[in-house]
C-alpha cells in the first residue's frame, strides 16, 4: 500500500466516522485514537505548509466537516 493509498484510507475512515456519528473522534475513546492522531498530524503539516498540493483540497473539505462538529457534546 502506497502512502497515497494509506492517506486516502484514513481520510475515508475519518469522513465516514464524522458523517455517521455527527461528531469528531474523541480523545477519551481508545478505538478512536488513531483517527484523532492522524487528523492532528495532518492538520499540523497543513498549517506548516508542508503538504502535497493534491491533498490540500480534500483536507480543506475534511476541515469543513470537522469544524461543523467542533465542540459537539460527545456523550449521549
Amino acid at each position: 500500500m502506497t502512502q497515497d493509498e494509506r492517506w486516502q484510507a484514513q481520510y475515508d475512515q475519518m469522513m465516514t466516522f464524522m458523517n455517521e456519528n455527527h461528531r469528531r473522534p474523541s480523545k477519551h475513546r481508545l478505538e478512536e485514537h488513531d483517527m484523532l492522531n492522524w487528523y492532528k498530524h495532518v492538520k499540523k503539516a497543513f498549517a506548516k505548509g508542508n503538504y502535497p498540493p493534491h491533498r490540500i483540497e480534500k483536507f480543506a473539505l475534511l476541515q469543513q466537516v470537522a469544524n461543523k462538529y467542533r465542540r459537539k457534546n460527545q456523550y449521549k
